[in-house]
Order: structure tokens, then C-alpha cells, then sequence
């Protein structure tokens, strides 16, 4: 892992940027003036509860958790920290999700704890099991530093037995916190601890009796039957707002940051924890993202993105700059924000080695990349993503990877694959994303009014260019021709609407000039007259 986060020049201009990051890490500095005591490391905990596929809401957690632990070390000069993964895979499973398989399978075992229903694909021991792997690999692909925490683990091992134990002893405070709080239907049956029948193996949710704290023993109804039961070592799990409270006092976390949703939740385990004798962490409270529709990214509907689908369209680092940018303010999270995040992270990419440290430490990209244990890449692209989109597009579905190569030959130094592995991976993403999402709804419309004789004016002017006119040149022809009255354009922009619904097919597009360099003009030429024809 770099150290690029602890470099002597960022310390000062760590101290007053605005960057949010490092808003959150003073929140941590506050907690602590003299560091965490005992020269204990401060502790970072994430949550994921794995009753559905893991989304990027669910990495966006760790990545921007992550990104706040890089800006305490940098604000410290290294003070020890720890990041904690933590999994709720002991709570049972209320709804089987939309998006998994074997879904009558998985109704069979409602109500069981997650570690303990089988794989609904059929690859690991439990669904746990399979959607822990899954954020796990993510996790580990993208880089990040962590230790990884499963609920079941901690129960059913008794590490959590002294903590149950102080739960139990405090029962009638918690549940002077909670039952305001409820409806009065809710509140005739709720109890901070769920017990997990040993008959059925179901996490009840039923009214319990403390019998003896420090035994660990509680009864209550299971089938008719009132029986004593301890809850230690697996036999319960706790309501989750008791949990979090429960694990955060346990555990000694320090700072987790969770969503706008979570708001209310957050406040009744903050008094939950009080109550243990423990303290509510530091922590942001971040915007939900919602998909396409404006509603809210659910598990369970999967109607979020997976991280394998902004990953076939778009690169690693750019879901990151996409999650970093503004927490606070609601995101929509689709399959059409992905271009666009892909060139903004190259552009600031691109401005981030000129510039002083406390304007690095504003820029997106030196979070992504801290975050990730790497120092920011230096390469410039020849092309921008927007650019190689329109190049894939024009040439078609069918196009293959190493015609895409043959044309950038024409427009970028050494265009190969070894030379340009960025590139050549981008390559991957565009002919992805142009296969399932522009092929489909490209159609070129015929020219209208003065568009025809405007375009004809192009073809001329192109015929007269050398064919290694630079993308400048070409770019002026086409400012003159639009601002030429005579074809009727209230502005360039309808020009520029013109050429790309009439030659590519599409409302919006690139840079014509860099465009028409990088597809040839005579292949431009080619476009033109299939438009006038």
C-alpha cells in the first residue's frame, strides 16, 4: 500500500480543506485531541446486511468509510486505524429478493438466520455464505483494506456472550427507549432480544423474560411451549437497532457512517449504547441513490446497478469518483451516468499532477486512488471515453476490437493494447456498452430545411483537407459552416444536433473535429452522402 496520503506536504493543507473527508476525520480529532487512548487505533465499521445481492450502495460504504479513515491518517500524520466489514448474516430472512434464484426454495427457510438457508445458487454453504463472497471479492479487487466481521461468527463463538449479557442486564432500560417508539401492535410483542427457537431454528420475534442476566437466560413461547433458553453462544440475536448499539459498544467503534433512511435508527441505538455504557460513534449521514424511476435502490427489488454491470461498462476507478462526489445530495445510479463519470474521472485525473496540495487534496481523484492503497496515475488518455463511444457506435455492433485499435492508429501514438492497457480496457467497456445500450436505439433521420446544403458544404471542405488534418482544423470548418446564415441555424448547437442525429444516429455527441480526425475523413465523407442519399 502507498503512502501518498502521509506525505509531509499534506498535513497543513489537510488541517483546513474542505474536501468531505476530511469535514468527517475532524469530527474523529474532536472525539479524540490526544488520539484514541491507550494508543488504541480508531475504529471504522461498515455494515451490510446480506439478505439480498450485494450493490454498489452497499461498496459505496466501505469505499467512502475508507476515504474518510486515508483523511484522519493524513490530518494525524498516522495515527493507527482499523476498518471492521461487518455482516448481519445471523438475521433471519424476512422476503425472499426479486433477483436470486430458487426463490420457492428460499420461502421454505423465512425466518431462519442467513448463515443457515442454503445457497440459492447452489456454491457456497448458506446465502450468507454466497453474498458475503460476493462483496468480499469486490472488496478485495478494488483494494481496500479491511477486516471482514460475520455476525454469526461472534454470536455462535461467544464473543459477543459478555455484551448479551450486559443487554439483558439493562432489558427494561432499552425497552424504555424503544416502545414510545412504536406502534402500540408492535410494541405488545417486542422484545430487544430474538431468540432462536431450538425447535424450528426460526429468529422469533416474541415477548421474552429475562430469568437470570448473568446466566444468559431468558423464556418465552416457542410452539405452544414456555421454555428457558439461554441466548448466549448463537442461541439469540438482537433487534437490529440493539444489535448495532450492542456491536458498536463490543466492538469500540468510533466512526460509521450509514443512509438518510437510517436517520431515526440512528438516534434510538445512540441512546441504546448510552444506556450499555457506551458511546455513538461519529458519522455521516449520506443522500440515498436512487435508480433511473427516482426511487430508492433496494436489495431486495434489485433495481439498483450490481457492481458487475457498472464494471462491464465502465472502469473501477470511475465508480469510485461517482460514489465520492457529493454524499449529501441524492444520486440517480443507472446504466446512462456511467459515460460521463468515466470522463470526468479522467479529466480531473488529468489536472491533478500540476496542482498544489491543497487543491490535490479537493480533487475526487486522490480520495479514489488513497483509498484504493495507490498513487494517482499520471497517463493522459489520447482519447476520451465520450469519444471512443461515438467511434464504436458509427462502426457498428459487429465491429471488432481490433478494427476499434486499427482506427485510433490513425489519431494516437503507438495504438496498441501494450502500449495503451487503460485504453484497451475502456475499448472493452464501449463496445459493451454500445452492444446492449446505443446500438439499439441509434437512427439516423434524414437532413431537413438548409441541414442538406450545409452538409454538402462539409463534404467539399473535408475533400479538400489533407487526411492527416488535425482535429482543430476540421473543427473550425464545421464552426463556419454553422454560423454561416445562410443555412439557418439559430445557433451552433442545432448545427452540432444536426450532424449527430443525421450521422451517428443519436441527440448528443462528441467533438466533431476530434471525431471526424479519429474515424477518417474519408470514412466521414462515407457518412455524409449515406445522410444525403
Amino acid at each position: 500500500m502507498t503512502d501518498l496520503h502521509l506525505h509531509p506536504s499534506l498535513r497543513e493543507p489537510a488541517q483546513t480543506s474542505k474536501a468531505w473527508p476530511f469535514e468527517e476525520a475532524r469530527k474523529l480529532i474532536k472525539r479524540y485531541p490526544d488520539g484514541k487512548p491507550g494508543g488504541a487505533p480508531v475504529l471504522f465499521e461498515t455494515g451490510y446486511g446480506p439478505s439480498g445481492l450485494p450493490h454498489i450502495g452497499t461498496f459505496n460504504e466501505v469505499l467512502r468509510t475508507t476515504m474518510v479513515r486515508r483523511a484522519y491518517e493524513t490530518l494525524t500524520g498516522g495515527a493507527p486505524t482499523r476498518l471492521v466489514a461487518f455482516s448481519d448474516d445471523m438475521d433471519g430472512l424476512r422476503k425472499v429478493p426479486d433477483n436470486v434464484p430458487n426463490g420457492d426454495m428460499l420461502r421454505e427457510h423465512l425466518g431462519r438466520p442467513l448463515t443457515a438457508i442454503p445457497d440459492p445458487f447452489g456454491k457456497y454453504e448458506s446465502f450468507a455464505h454466497h453474498n458475503n463472497a460476493m462483496l468480499r471479492e469486490f472488496l478485495d479487487r478494488f483494494g481496500f483494506e479491511y477486516e471482514f466481521v460475520s455476525s454469526t461468527e461472534r454470536y455462535r463463538s461467544g464473543a459477543f456472550d459478555d455484551a448479551l449479557k450486559n443487554v439483558l442486564r439493562h432489558n427494561q432500560d432499552i425497552l424504555d427507549i424503544m416502545l414510545p417508539t412504536l406502534r402500540a401492535e408492535r410494541a405488545a410483542t417486542y422484545s430487544p432480544i430474538l431468540p432462536v427457537s431450538p425447535k424450528s431454528g426460526i429468529v422469533l420475534q416474541v415477548p421474552v423474560t429475562v430469568v437470570d442476566a448473568d446466566a444468559g437466560l431468558v423464556s418465552f413461547e416457542d410452539e405452544g411451549e414456555t421454555i428457558t433458553h439461554s441466548i448466549l453462544s448463537g442461541g439469540a440475536k438482537l433487534q437490529w437497532k440493539v444489535d448495532w448499539a450492542m456491536r458498536w459498544v463490543a466492538l469500540g467503534v468510533d466512526y460509521e457512517m450509514y443512509g438518510k433512511d437510517l436517520t431515526d435508527s440512528g438516534i434510538q441505538s445512540g441512546k441504546i449504547a448510552k444506556a450499555l455504557g457506551g458511546r455513538k460513534p461519529e458519522g455521516l449521514i449520506y443522500e440515498m441513490f436512487l435508480d433511473e424511476k427516482g426511487e430508492k435502490i433496494s436489495k431486495s427489488k434489485g433495481n439498483g446497478l450490481s457492481i458487475e454491470q457498472w464494471l462491464s461498462y465502465g472502469s473501477e476507478e470511475s465508480l469510485a469518483f461517482y460514489a465520492y462526489r457529493e454524499p449529501k445530495a441524492a444520486k440517480q445510479l443507472h446504466i446512462g451516468v456511467i459515460p460521463k463519470a468515466v470522463d470526468e474521472y479522467l479529466q480531473m485525473r488529468g489536472s491533478y499532477p500540476a496542482q498544489e496540495p491543497d487543491k490535490k487534496l479537493g480533487n475526487p481523484v486522490h480520495h479514489v486512488h488513497v483509498a484504493r492503497g495507490e498513487d494517482v496515475p499520471d497517463a493522459v488518455l489520447p482519447v476520451t471515453f465520450g469519444l471512443l463511444l461515438n467511434l464504436v457506435a458509427v462502426m457498428g455492433a459487429d465491429a471488432a476490437k481490433d478494427q476499434i485499435w486499427r482506427y485510433l492508429g490513425q489519431y494516437v501514438a503507438g495504438a496498441d493494447a501494450a502500449t495503451w492497457p487503460e485504453l484497451d480496457r475502456l475499448i472493452d467497456n464501449a463496445m459493451a456498452y454500445n452492444r446492449d445500450y446505443v446500438a439499439p436505439t441509434l437512427k439516423r433521420r434524414k437532413p431537413v430545411g438548409g441541414e442538406g446544403a450545409a452538409l454538402k458544404e462539409l463534404d467539399e471542405r473535408l475533400a479538400a483537407l489533407p487526411a492527416d488534418a488535425s482535429a482543430d482544423d476540421i473543427q473550425n470548418i464545421v464552426y463556419e459552416i454553422g454560423k454561416n446564415e445562410a443555412y439557418g441555424f439559430e445557433n451552433l448547437r442545432d448545427w452540432f444536433k444536426a450532424l449527430y442525429e443525421t450521422l451517428l444516429g443519436s441527440s448528443a455527441g462528441p467533438r466533431m473535429g476530434s471525431f471526424i480526425a479519429l474515424f477518417g475523413i474519408d470514412n466521414t465523407r462515407r457518412l455524409i452522402a449515406e445522410a444525403l442519399a
